[in-house]
């Protein structure tokens, strides 16, 4: 009230608001609510009735009245039991390959010196769907350190924090690994304790076996020093160090280098990590990454599942499943499963991943495709399935979908959904109130639906049909819009969203080229009062946010509703601790775009490897890609000569189509751009 004379004004002279705000007052600093906390489980050697209060949550979980702080006052354990997505995943995987191969595999008895495992997916830092390992930092990190156990992992996962990462800790690892700085021990004694970290103090069990080895402390005083250090408590730490001190004193070391070793373990139990905590990751990391290598469709099938709820990360595994050569096949009432399955060599979606299908449709559909061996029409799905379970929506989103293709063309059947649940609904009426009709009489089939015939109208042009995969799919499945544009995007050097997530650094000023489809507009007001939009720029990689500031969007407000993919131009603005944002200033339909292209190309023959089919082949490519570049002609034969030639009407349309055709005929570097 002392910022704000009016609220003072009506506190003094409103009663109502004087009650008000005493009340807030003396609420102000009580605690307001309850909280469970995720993973914490009290351990006590009695019943906990006897020692502390309890109360039940509303979900009847019985919990302590106390909070973790006065629970460890009174002298009882708390530990924390945290769950894992990974551990589901590993699991639903081996279930999979089970029902595959039928083979039960232990993960307990894999190889973890397996070579493949390490090359195929950490040396090429292949490391999606990999616990603790997906981040771009850490793939940079394991392309220059090329792990080669598990040791190498549990290390590199305790060093990927940021105090050791800014404290260039990693780069020094990654040195002595390399053999570029020397690996040194202190003392002889301290080579058994460090080896295995390349003389670099990680983990905090190291700390405390230094101490125990070189000063005499017990396990229990090693583990004071530890919290000591991590917690740099000033008072205690003159204790330890004298304590440390004296005791290697009494074992016959020299006080001046058991002072610098004090110092360094001081300076890393600052960055020290939990050695157990960082295996038993490692030792998940390298689970995943094994069955990624030996079984892939079986564990991006899991992975995949895993994530069904959330449309980004969806989007990102099946673009990693394309660059694994394994195919993501639409879903299929008549094969797909609630979750995403094998199906041959590629993974079929699952039902539970189409948008307004929920677990009771999908159980029905299930049931019924087992009673009936599977469902050859529209109208004999609507009659087997319960259509309480299934109304016209989720009907709908099964065909938006493709999950309806094998009964006919999606324009076909969503014109005969309504027609479909009348008689559906017909027959069930029929059948409850015991009307069969002569043929059921005598057991034989019910008559047939008698419109069963689909109606022959064209199905729906490609954008149609993209943009209803997307609404009730979260993305394009059976193509995308961008993917004719492949050529000219890289004409024009335009990044993906795959990497501009992996940049390390943006001024905000240096403009990019990216493309994609602007979705999710949102228009604000700034404090100031000016308008100004968010948004997302989306590609066949991700999803990218994108920021339209005042002035920019001036000029780009109609353009940012175009349903289109646009090539857009910004910058690239990273802030620490969040994904990066494209601030654009320029909007250009993809179709209008147009590139820059070269005004004057050489194209090298090379006459000892060139056959008369390629160059007919050159000369079609020629006729067919005419533009505006001249074309220079070097015929060489290494080591005896070169002629250039400049042949009339050979002008090109020297674009990215253009050279890769090129240069798939004569090599890498056939063309080059004169001008």
């Amino acid at each position: 009230m002392k910022n704000s004379p009016q609220l003072q004004q009506a506190y003094e002279g409103e009663p109502q608001v004087k009650e008000l705000l005493d009340t807030a007052r003396r609420l102000e600093g009580l605690v307001r609510n309850v909280g469970v906390h995720a993973a914490g489980v009290v351990i006590a050697p009695q019943p906990l009735i006897d020692l502390l209060p309890l109360h039940k949550t509303k979900n009847d979980e019985i919990v302590t009245a106390f909070d973790m702080k006065a629970i460890e006052k009174i002298g009882l354990l708390k530990m924390d039991f945290l769950g894992l997505t990974t551990l589901t995943i590993l699991d639903d995987a081996l279930k999979l390959i089970a029902q595959r191969t039928g083979k039960t595999l232990d993960l307990h008895k894999i190889p973890l010196d397996d070579k493949k495992t390490y090359e195929k997916v950490f040396h090429a830092a292949l490391t999606s769907g990999v616990f603790q390992f997906e981040s771009s930092g850490m793939r940079d990190v394991l392309r220059r350190y090329k792990p080669d156990s598990v040791e190498d992992l549990t290390a590199l996962n305790a060093l990927y924090r940021p105090g050791p990462i800014q404290g260039g800790m990693i780069d020094d690892f990654i040195g002595r690994k390399l053999g570029h700085r020397k690996v040194e021990f202190e003392l002889p004694e301290l080579e058994e304790i460090l080896r295995e970290t390349l003389g670099v103090i990680v983990y905090q069990e190291q700390v405390m076996q230094i101490a125990q080895r070189l000063a005499g402390y017990s396990l229990g005083e090693a583990d004071l020093l530890r919290r000591a250090m991590g917690k740099k408590i000033v008072e205690e730490m003159a204790k330890q160090k004298e304590r440390f001190v004296s005791g290697a004193k009494e074992r016959g070391y020299p006080p001046r280098k058991i002072e610098k070793i004090f110092d360094l373990m001081a300076q890393f139990a600052e960055y020290g990590f939990n050695k157990s905590h960082s295996a038993a990751y490692a030792l998940l990391a390298f689970q995943t990454a094994y069955l990624k290598t030996h079984y892939p469709v079986e564990f991006m099938a899991a992975l995949l599942t895993s994530v069904t709820g959330n449309m980004d990360d969806v989007v990102k595994y099946i673009n990693e499943c394309r660059e694994m050569g394994i195919r993501v096949e639409p879903p299929d009432i008549n094969v797909s499963d609630a979750n995403f399955t094998p199906h041959s060599d590629g993974i079929r979606f699952g039902l539970a991943a189409v948008k307004n299908v929920g677990h009771n449709a999908i159980e029905s559909i299930l049931a019924a495709r087992k009673a009936s061996g599977g469902f050859k029409s529209v109208f004999e799905f609507c009659e087997k399935v319960d259509l309480r379970l299934l109304n016209k929506r989720v009907l709908e989103s099964l065909i938006k979908g493709g999950a309806m293709d094998p009964l006919g063309r999606r324009a076909q059947l969503l014109a005969v959904v309504d027609q479909a649940m009348e008689h559906a609904q017909k027959a069930h009426r029929d059948r409850e109130s015991g009307q069969h009709g002569l043929f059921g009489v005598f057991g034989q089939d019910e008559v047939a639906a008698p419109q069963e015939k689909l109606p022959d109208i064209p199905d729906w042009e490609e954008p149609q049909r993209l943009a209803f995969e997307k609404e009730v799919l979260g993305f394009f499945l059976t193509g995308h819009p961008m993917e004719k544009y492949a050529e000219k995007l890289m004409d024009f050097c335009a990044l993906d969203t795959r990497a501009l997530h992996d940049l390390k650094q943006g001024t905000g000023k240096d403009e990019i080229y990216a493309a994609g489809v602007i979705t999710g507009v949102r228009v604000l007001k700034s404090k100031r009062g000016d308008t100004y939009a968010q948004a997302q720029l989306e590609d066949m990689a991700g999803k990218v946010d994108v920021l339209v500031f005042p002035e920019a969007y001036k000029k780009l407000a109609d353009r940012l509703r175009l349903d289109v993919p646009v090539l857009v131009r910004g910058s690239v603005r990273l802030e620490e601790g969040t994904a990066p944002k494209l601030a654009i200033s320029q909007v250009t339909p993809l179709e209008e775009a147009t590139p820059k292209l070269p005004k004057a190309i050489r194209i090298r023959v090379p006459l000892d490897g060139a056959t008369e089919g390629s160059i007919d082949a050159l000369h079609t490519i020629c006729r067919e890609r005419k533009g505006g570049a001249k074309v220079l002609f070097d015929l060489d034969r290494p080591r005896d000569f070169m002629v250039v030639m400049e042949a009339e009407g050979y002008n090109v349309q020297a674009d990215r189509a253009f050279i890769t055709r090129v240069e798939e005929l004569f090599g890498r570097g056939a063309v080059k751009i004169v001008e």
